[in-house]
């Protein structure tokens, strides 16, 4: 029990330390990247008339505001997130564009939701950060209505994601990051997919269906300093370094990107499951 509370506690202290702040810094081009999976989700939502959504580690909201406009006049989208500085930027985004979204700034593994509120819970890449996974997915399958959806879209292996640990691997010689752990909380916390299918067995969800997708995804060239810098794992470990130091990891760090570069842009393949499932 300890070393499952202190992995929640650590995972509050990263999405409201610098993992969120980095993310906040990086929304728009984010958003712009996992643009293509926003439009999976998007797509998967058929609630009817009047369809209550939940989006689990909805971060700054760009899906939870798609889904809402998505939904019809008496739908409701409701975002949740451990990250304050994350909700708070939803918030924000969702009072400026006049989207009628709700968000929560909570664990969704411990947040006591109406019981059988809400018609669909999807979330992309949101539910991989959880200590007690069973409890989560409990927690949530008792906040949908019977016959609810659930629809996730998650990582697959690290080694099919080779773009996601180039900075980590490269920056070695000079950043000591903390090795990623298999099945511990993180990106990559579900990427096998018999793993998966039990835990969500396990939580009292029925009819799983996990399928592998690949994402294509792209991002300004421009901008990638900044992605190196900002966000995972060395992201993180550069957040309390002087601006010299930042800028002599990044200089080391970015030819480790050149395959991925094609002119103007950075593109890579997102390798996921998509994973369906009801209540």
């Amino acid at each position: 029990m300890a070393q499952a509370e202190d992995r929640n506690g650590e995972q509050a202290a990263v999405w409201n330390g610098p993992g969120g702040h980095g993310w906040v810094e990086m929304q728009e081009v984010m958003d712009g990247l996992f643009q293509p999976v926003e439009d999976l989700l998007v797509d998967a939502v058929d609630t009817g008339a009047g369809g209550r959504v939940l989006d689990v580690g909805c971060g700054a909201g760009v899906t939870t505001l798609a889904i809402a406009r998505h939904l019809d006049a008496g739908g409701s989208c409701t975002g949740i997130d451990i990250s304050e500085p994350l909700v708070s930027t939803a918030r924000r985004r969702a009072e400026r564009d006049c989207v009628r979204a709700r968000f929560i700034h909570a664990d969704a593994q411990r947040h006591t939701f109406e019981p059988a509120s809400f018609d669909m819970i999807v979330s992309r890449f949101g539910v991989m950060f959880f200590d007690d996974t069973v409890q989560a997915f409990s927690n949530l399958r008792n906040a949908a209505r019977e016959g609810g959806l659930l629809r996730l879209i998650v990582w697959r292996r690290a080694a099919e994601n080779p773009f996601m640990t180039t900075a980590e691997r490269a920056a070695s010689p000079l950043v000591t990051i903390p090795h990623r752990e298999p099945d511990a909380p993180g990106q990559f916390a579900f990427a096998d997919e018999q793993r998966l299918r039990t835990l969500l067995e396990k939580s009292g969800w029925s009819g799983i269906e996990i399928q592998p997708i690949n994402v294509d995804c792209t991002m300004p060239e421009q901008e990638l300093i900044r992605y190196i810098t900002h966000l995972g794992p060395l992201g993180r470990a550069l957040a309390d370094v002087d601006t010299a130091t930042r800028a002599r990891v990044a200089e080391f760090v970015r030819p480790a990107f050149d395959p991925y570069v094609n002119g103007s842009e950075v593109r890579f393949t997102a390798a996921c499951w998509m994973v369906g499932a009801h209540a």
